[in-house]
């Protein structure tokens, strides 16, 4: 599992509902390049409001903690040639934990396409290191 942490320890709340916010999920799926959309056929993309106790719990996560999105399955550079017949990947992105640290609106929607880019970069293998080595999402 790999996960997108922040401290929690100031944040500021905008009152955006789940479907205001899936909507944005769903945009920045979208505006992602067509050859990395043909890779996600088998991941699915959801929105929850907070990751549940099992997640915090297995990725040891203390209190104070935030997780901003994660990515649950096997990243497509570990996977084998008999690789097939198994549940979808999951990327899951967290609505009040990106809410809660933004400071403006505006910062939603920049906020939001950059935790899902770095999802979908686990996906494909790249850890937190050699993104932020490769100056993205971090």
């Amino acid at each position: 599992m790999f996960g997108l942490l922040f401290r929690a320890d100031w944040g500021y709340y905008k009152n955006m509902d789940i479907e205001q916010f899936k909507q944005l999920v769903g945009e920045a799926v979208d505006s992602l390049p067509e050859e990395f959309l043909a890779l996600l056929d088998n991941v699915e993309i959801l929105v929850a409001d907070r990751p549940s106790r099992v997640q915090r719990r297995n990725l040891d996560m203390q209190a104070g903690e935030e997780l901003l999105g994660l990515y649950e399955g096997v990243p497509l550079t570990e996977r084998h040639a008999s690789y097939g017949m198994v549940t979808p990947d999951r990327i899951t992105i967290f609505r009040l934990a990106i809410l809660d640290t933004v400071k403006s609106e505006d910062d939603i929607k920049d906020e939001v396409r950059r935790v899902v880019k770095h999802e979908v970069a686990h996906h494909f293998g790249i850890s937190d290191e050699r993104l932020e080595e490769m100056g993205g999402p971090v």
